[in-house]
Parts: C-alpha cells; sequence; structure tokens
C-alpha cells in the first residue's frame, strides 16, 4: 500500500505540472488535472497523516476559516441555491491544502516553467491575432487580441508570468546569462502584450508589480527605491500612453467615467461606483455578519431602487466587481476579517521564510491579488482563484517540517 501512495505522490506531483500548463489555455484542461489530482488523492486514502502534515500550516487553517464564514452564512440567507453557487465558487481554494500535499521541493521550478511555457503561447497567438498572421478565435477581436480568456483574467496571469521571469532576471543567481537573456526579452514583449489588450485591471497590477519588485530588489533603502519606483512608473505608463491606442483610450474614457458616474452607470467605472454605493447602504444595514451567503442579488435589488441606481447589468446584480464589497455584504465584518487573514497568513509565512524564492514571491502574490480585488471578485473569478491556489500550493508548503513528519513516520 505505502507504494503506490507513494506513486500517486510522484504522478500527482506531475498532474501539476499538466495543471500550471493548461490553467492559461483551457478551462476544461486546468479543471480535468486539478480533478484528476483530488481523485488520486481520494483513492491514497491517508487522510489521518494528510491532517498531521497540513494541521500547522496558517494558510491551510485561514483557508479552512474563510471557507467556514461562507457555510455558516448559509444559516441565515434568503436565498440558499445562490448560497450554494457562491459556496460552490470558493471551493477552488481547497486545492491549496490538496496541491500542498503533492508538491514537491525539486520540482516548484518545473511547476513555474510550465506555467511560463504556456503564457508564452498565449502571447505569441495574442501577437499573431494582433498582427493579423493567425486567424481570429475564441472571444479575440483585432482591438483585443485574447484567443483563450477574457482581458479580466489575461493581464493578471501576464503580470504573474512577468513577475516569475523578472525574479529570476533579478534575484536567481544560479541561471545562466542565455536564460537571463531569453527572461528578459519575454519580459519585454509580454510587457508590450498586455498594452495592446483592454485590461485595465491587469495594467494597474502590472505597474503595482513593478514597483514590488524595485522595492524587493533595494530592501534596505525605501527612499531610492521610491525614487526609481516614480521614475519608472512615469517613463513605463507615458511610454505604453503614447504608443498604445486601446491603452490611452481606456484610461480616457476611465477618467471621464470617474468624473461623471452618474450619466455613465453602464460604463465599467460607472458601474463599479453605483454598485458599491448600493452596497454601502446593504453593508450598513448588516456590518457584522452580513445578509449570509448568496444574498447579495437580493439585497442589491432593493437597494437600487432604494437609492435610485438601479442597474440593468445583470453581472452586476450577481457581483458588484470588487471582492472586498462582495464579502462585506455577505459576511460583514467578520467575513471581511477572514478574508484579509489568508493574505495575512501568507505574508507572514514569506517573511518568517529562510528561502529568498519564498520571502520574494510570497509577499508580492498577496500584495498584488489584495490590489486588484478592488476592480473585481477574483478569488471568486475560476481562473484566477485556481491561480491563486496553485501558486500558494507551492509557495507556502513547509517543506522541512512536512519532510520531519514523514521520516518520523516511516521510522
Amino acid at each position: 500500500m505505502q507504494k503506490i501512495r507513494n506513486s500517486i505522490d510522484n504522478i500527482n506531483s506531475y498532474l501539476l505540472m499538466l495543471v500550471a500548463f493548461f490553467l492559461p489555455l483551457t478551462v476544461f484542461g486546468g479543471n480535468l488535472f486539478a480533478v484528476l489530482i483530488f481523485l488520486l488523492w481520494i483513492i491514497k486514502a491517508d487522510f489521518k497523516s494528510d491532517f498531521h502534515r497540513l494541521k500547522n500550516n496558517k494558510l491551510v487553517i485561514a483557508v479552512f476559516l474563510y471557507l467556514l464564514v461562507h457555510v455558516t452564512a448559509l444559516l441565515w440567507t434568503a436565498d440558499i441555491v445562490s448560497g450554494l453557487w457562491t459556496l460552490k465558487k470558493q471551493l477552488k481554494l481547497l486545492f491549496i491544502p490538496i496541491f500542498m500535499l503533492f508538491v514537491k521541493r525539486e520540482h516548484v521550478k518545473y511547476y513555474i516553467l510550465a506555467f511560463l511555457a504556456s503564457m508564452s503561447l498565449s502571447e505569441i497567438w495574442s501577437y499573431g491575432i494582433f498582427f493579423e498572421l493567425l486567424p481570429l478565435y475564441g472571444g479575440a477581436t483585432l482591438i483585443d487580441p485574447i484567443p483563450l480568456m477574457s482581458h479580466i483574467t489575461y493581464n493578471p496571469f501576464l503580470t504573474i508570468a512577468i513577475y516569475f521571469l523578472s525574479y529570476y532576471v533579478l534575484f536567481d543567481h544560479s541561471i545562466s546569462k542565455l536564460k537571463k537573456f531569453t527572461y528578459g526579452f519575454f519580459i519585454i514583449t509580454m510587457s508590450i502584450n498586455m498594452f495592446i489588450t483592454g485590461g485595465r485591471a491587469g495594467q494597474v497590477m502590472y505597474f503595482a508589480m513593478l514597483v514590488v519588485l524595485i522595492f524587493q530588489y533595494f530592501p534596505k533603502n525605501a527612499f531610492k527605491a521610491s525614487l526609481i519606483s516614480l521614475l519608472v512608473l512615469v517613463i513605463t505608463s507615458s511610454t505604453f500612453y503614447l504608443n498604445s491606442k486601446i491603452f490611452s483610450d481606456r484610461v480616457d474614457s476611465a477618467v471621464t467615467e470617474l468624473s461623471d458616474y452618474k450619466n455613465h452607470t453602464h460604463s465599467s467605472t460607472g458601474m463599479r461606483i453605483s454598485s458599491a454605493i448600493n452596497s454601502w447602504s446593504i453593508i450598513k444595514e448588516n456590518p457584522v455578519i452580513g445578509v449570509g451567503t448568496g444574498d447579495y442579488k437580493n439585497e442589491f435589488i432593493k437597494a437600487s431602487i432604494k437609492n435610485n441606481l438601479k442597474l440593468e447589468d445583470k453581472l452586476v446584480i450577481h457581483n458588484p466587481h470588487n471582492m472586498y464589497v462582495l464579502i462585506l455584504v455577505q459576511f460583514g465584518f467578520i467575513g471581511l476579517l477572514a478574508l484579509l487573514y489568508m493574505f495575512y497568513a501568507q505574508i507572514k509565512i514569506a517573511r518568517h521564510s529562510n528561502e529568498e524564492f519564498v520571502r520574494k514571491i510570497g509577499i508580492a502574490l498577496p500584495l498584488l491579488y489584495l490590489l486588484i480585488m478592488l476592480s473585481d471578485s477574483y478569488l471568486m473569478v475560476h481562473m484566477t482563484g485556481l491561480l491563486f491556489a496553485f501558486i500558494s500550493s507551492f509557495v507556502y508548503k513547509d517543506y522541512e517540517a512536512d519532510k520531519q513528519y514523514r521520516l518520523k513516520t516511516t521510522k
């Protein structure tokens, strides 16, 4: 039986590489290999040992507390069907502890390389459509050439890929100059690719990622890092604004919509502001425990009528395009604390790690997600939520504690 379990451990680690590769390319592919990992975990049936391996991991505890809030709040929801749907959308976070059981320290570089290879293919495909060398595919258009995702998810994926590449170039002194040159080339091409598409949240995430990298490169000189960050932001943002029509148009429209949102309630920015206003009136009436899991829609409609800000966009009725607002409405400040505790656990693990890889990426991941969740419910969005779970599983695992436990139990 132990040989079978060891084989499953090895198989699932390789399946994680396939999750990494197919996640940016197809929802079905990423889901398929994630489900296979789950089924093999069930077949392995070593749950007592798994519990002891994970019980002291602060992120795993935080994930279960966050999901417990969702389950508990079903008790006072007025829409149990929507509540179960909402809970289902968050269950992907359970892949954090499941994946964590199978990730291997020696395979981490292959998980990342598989993801980067997939993003490189997506980028090349996007350029092919942009230059009309390849036919339109999926939801891609000539002005928004993203064949396999929407711009809501594509640019955050690109930002994460660029961060990984930048980490290797700036902080990994073991790789060859040829690899650094290759990674540098893709950093440039992916950065340009981001600004020929229309995902503003991902573009803001990109600028924030640059700042994070600069502060990580100058950890003991905040003043120098601040000046360089300001200079880099001015140069990059102005360069892309002057040379990318879709980026400049999206920036101009955001400014217009923000300054006069009441007359632009069906625009991207106006929609978010209006939904936040409606949601705030709900939060004030239910500040501690919220209205219940999945009850956002019902309460949103009532608030819209009350505030004369009724919107026709069905997406807004289900989702305020702000993770914090969505959590506050459904679960109050208890839910918000549960959400923030997950990111606190990540940062705490990273800060106390002896590995530079964990200290760098382990800080960047939560900071970037905390930012983009202001513009959408990115842990609810399937692809970005699964990406978050996947990266978290190998960044925040305590490999030494896991190794010591397994050695002790096999004696």
